[in-house]
């Protein structure tokens, strides 16, 4: 909705901006004689503002766009409170609004950190690991917590317990070429299954492993290439109001792994 909002909002300002200048004004000009006129209003709102809102959507739609991570499903990477810059343009550039993708630059790498439009609701962003990629046949052992692709299980060691949660243990794990922290819950086991991901998609997981909705379950399931939003780079802020009552300053410029 604010996409829409800003591409109409930038189009309109645009709009009436050009056709004073190729029109109106020479008409103001005309009726006055040749002396100054004051402007419209609403075109000198409309001069001020179009330059800003069209800085805006170039840098929303295909270079980088904010978002804040509302859950607790990929600590220990992310925090509920973390403010992430997202790249937009590293898997292609998309038309607004349609997302219609117009450049191809690249695609998602098994580990990416990545955010996408949930398929069961479009409006809803969320944001996880990428663990399948097309093609790929993934088992996810939930007794064992032990990931399984294409028949190689996924290296995984077991670091110890989890600094502010006892219940749970901190492991080290190797996707490609990423190696990072995921949360395992003791005594409980979440979802697992195997499941065969289909060209085009790609199957996603939490790093919070038994806290997080992720492709294990249908109602996000396999992610389309078209859901893609972009790869999460790094922390810009942190800041769980009025719960901490501050920013986090130590995580503040964090990269992503």
């Amino acid at each position: 909705m604010f996409a829409l909002i800003l591409v109409l909002a930038t189009f309109l300002t645009g709009i009436i901006w050009a056709l004073d200048a190729l029109i109106f004004k020479r008409l103001r000009l005309a009726r006055a004689g040749g002396n100054a006129v004051r402007e419209p209003v609403v075109v000198e709102y409309a001069k001020s503002f179009f330059p800003v809102l069209f800085l805006v959507l170039v840098l929303r739609s295909f270079l980088f766009e904010p978002f804040r991570i509302p859950s607790e499903s990929m600590l220990p990477t992310l925090h509920e409170g973390d403010f992430i810059f997202v790249n937009k343009f590293v898997y292609g550039l998309r038309l607004p609004v349609l997302n219609t993708k117009v450049v191809d630059i690249g695609e998602p790498e098994r580990g990416d950190v990545v955010v996408f439009r949930l398929p069961s609701d479009p409006s809803i962003n969320y944001i996880k690991r990428v663990v399948g990629l097309p093609g790929d046949t993934v088992h996810y052992d939930r007794h064992r917590k032990q990931l399984t692709i294409n028949g190689e299980e996924v290296p995984i060691e077991i670091v110890g317990p989890a600094e502010d949660d006892p219940d749970k243990l901190l492991a080290e794990e190797e996707l490609g070429e990423h190696k990072h922290y995921v949360l395992l819950a003791r005594g409980f086991a979440s979802e697992g299954g195997t499941y065969t991901v289909p060209e085009g998609h790609y199957f996603m997981m939490g790093d919070n492993r038994d806290n997080s909705r992720d492709s294990r379950f249908p109602e996000v399931a396999f992610v389309p290439e078209y859901h893609l939003v972009g790869r999460a780079e790094r922390i810009w802020m942190n800041w769980r109001w009025p719960r901490d009552g501050g920013p986090q300053w130590s995580r503040i410029g964090k990269s992503i792994e």
